[in-house]
């Protein structure tokens, strides 16, 4: 099957090689199956890596116990996908089709095994991202999105999902919600779908850290990479999703080794699932508060309260679109305006006006993916052109667009609707412009997110984190306190580019290995 892989002519994995075989069933125990009887159910833990012997799987609608794919898994294939990773819980019901015998598993000594021969793990991880992606596609799940565009709290829940690759269905008709395996949930908010999934810190982190990453996007992520290959225990806080501001753009196109180019949240959940491979851990969403000296290191508050403790900190929070100064602006929120331009947000903007505030290469590249869906996209730019604050190729492009108009000299002056935003009026060097659209993208001038350092670490005028010489520190992005890192946007000085990002990420994990490995301090005895 590789069901949840795609079509079986193409999709089938080869058999693992004998060697390998028998490695796997070195650390299995074997089990029979009954035909109809369940394996795993959806919202089961993905707790042990299942190998078919002899017999049949199929894949069960958790809600009517109907087939759901024709595909089914046969001798010598194997059940899961990246969930297994962090232990997270099947989003499909596996039974049993005909008389089953497998071998199983547990989860801990299967990546044990992974990480001891990496052609185990390179087969097994093409397969399940293979699979991710197919239900991500396809949308089969038992997690299901519905009535998103007549309340605004489920389009977040959407959003969340779509942005972390997460696999769920969408529905339009019935009563805005989101269920699990035919279950409401009660509080459909991000945090909420985040905690049934596995994704908050349900997957119990490592006690003793050595790090920890605040921000995942392309610096955050890429040191998640870098740290679990080092042997680090490390674990990454992010508060909404894999990928930070780069994970909004729809299509990046200068980043080495992507000729046709690569969306931002593809980029970075590769290096998600680099990372967990190397046993780096997630929790998202959740917020950090505050940072706080220990003994033997550091602990960062979270938005609840609880605290992470580490020997090293790593800054890579990036920065944030500034909110404009608009009456009723929180009111659209998830109504109409929206801070990113991904496929979710698209599914929106179908056949009206849109328009997109920024001058910068996201709003740009935001401009370029919803012209292919809307009527027309207006971009509105306070400057005069765009030459200074876009790249030149995307510049071209937008401006050879005729469902693009790029409006200079021009800002939002208010917006109005009845519970979803439906216009926005512009001023324009010749007056007031009203437009009728129902989606406002806003992709302004950004703000780093460093309130939570609560004064530990020295910033610049603008609230950046000073690094390197700026501090007296030997490696380029040590801080002013010795164990506290930063890297990307945040960083003081930094070039505001994905690539940079990723190798900002990748080079600070040496710096942070000799400080957690360095030997304690020699103590000095009474008399010398």
């Amino acid at each position: 099957m590789e069901n949840i892989g795609g079509d079986l002519s193409t999709m089938a994995p080869r058999p693992f090689a004998e060697g390998h075989l028998a490695a796997i069933r070195a650390i299995s125990t074997v089990r029979h199956y009954r035909p109809g009887e369940v394996v795993l159910q959806a919202g089961d833990p993905l707790d042990r890596f299942v190998l078919v012997e002899e017999g049949e799987l199929e894949v069960a609608d958790p809600a009517t116990g109907d087939r759901l794919l024709p595909a089914t898994l046969k001798p010598g294939q194997f059940m899961g996908e990246l969930a297994f990773l962090n232990g997270g819980p099947m989003t499909l019901t596996m039974r049993a089709f005909a008389a089953t015998r497998t071998l199983e598993a547990p989860r801990a000594a299967m990546l044990r095994l992974m990480s001891d021969v990496p052609e185990i793990s390179d087969h097994v991880l093409t397969v399940f991202s293979a699979r991710r992606r197919r239900i991500f596609e396809a949308g089969d799940s038992s997690l299901v999105v519905r009535g998103a565009e007549r309340d605004p709290a489920v389009p977040r829940a959407a959003s969340f999902l779509s942005r972390n690759r997460i696999p769920f269905r969408e529905e339009t008709a019935g009563e805005p919600q989101v269920t699990w395996s035919g279950k409401k949930l009660q509080d459909p908010t991000p945090r909420a779908v985040a905690r049934h999934l596995g994704l908050d810190l349900k997957a119990a982190p490592p006690k003793a850290l050595d790090l920890v990453i605040v921000g995942a996007g392309p610096a955050g992520v890429a040191a998640a990479v870098y740290a679990g290959s080092e042997g680090l225990k490390a674990l990454v806080v992010e508060d909404s999703a894999i990928g930070g501001q780069a994970g909004t753009s729809s299509r990046i196109e200068n980043y080495m080794g992507f000729p046709t180019g690569i969306s931002g949240a593809d980029l970075t959940f590769r290096g998600q699932v680099q990372a967990m491979k190397f046993g780096t851990c997630f929790a998202m969403p959740r917020r950090v508060e505050r940072l706080s000296r220990r003994d033997s290191g550091f602990c960062v508050t979270l938005d609840d309260g609880e605290e992470l403790c580490a020997r090293s900190v790593l800054v890579a929070t990036g920065v944030q679109y500034r909110r404009l100064p608009l009456d009723r602006l929180e009111e659209f929120e998830g109504a109409g305006v929206y801070y990113a331009a991904t496929e979710m947000e698209a599914r929106f903007c179908a056949d009206t006006e849109v328009v997109v505030v920024g001058g910068g290469n996201s709003a740009g590249q935001a401009a370029m993916y919803l012209s292919r869906v809307a009527k027309q996209v207006h971009v509105l730019v306070r400057g005069p052109s765009l030459a200074a604050t876009m790249s030149a190729y995307l510049r071209e492009r937008l401006e050879a667009d005729p469902r693009i108009t790029i409006h200079t000299g021009s800002r939002l002056e208010r917006l109005g609707g009845e519970g979803h935003l439906d216009e926005v009026v512009v001023t324009t060097p010749s007056g007031s412009v009203p437009i009728q659209c129902r989606a406002l993208f806003i992709m302004i001038g950004a703000a780093p997110n460093t309130g939570w350092l609560s004064g530990l670490v020295e910033l610049d005028g603008h609230g950046f984190v000073r690094t390197g010489a700026e501090v007296g520190a030997s490696s380029s992005f040590a801080t002013s306190c010795p164990g506290v890192f930063a890297v990307g946007d945040v960083r003081s000085g930094s070039v505001k580019r994905v690539a940079s990002s990723v190798g900002e990420g990748s080079v600070v994990v040496s710096a942070i290995w000799s400080h957690v490995n360095a030997p304690p301090p020699a103590s000095v005895g009474i008399g010398g």
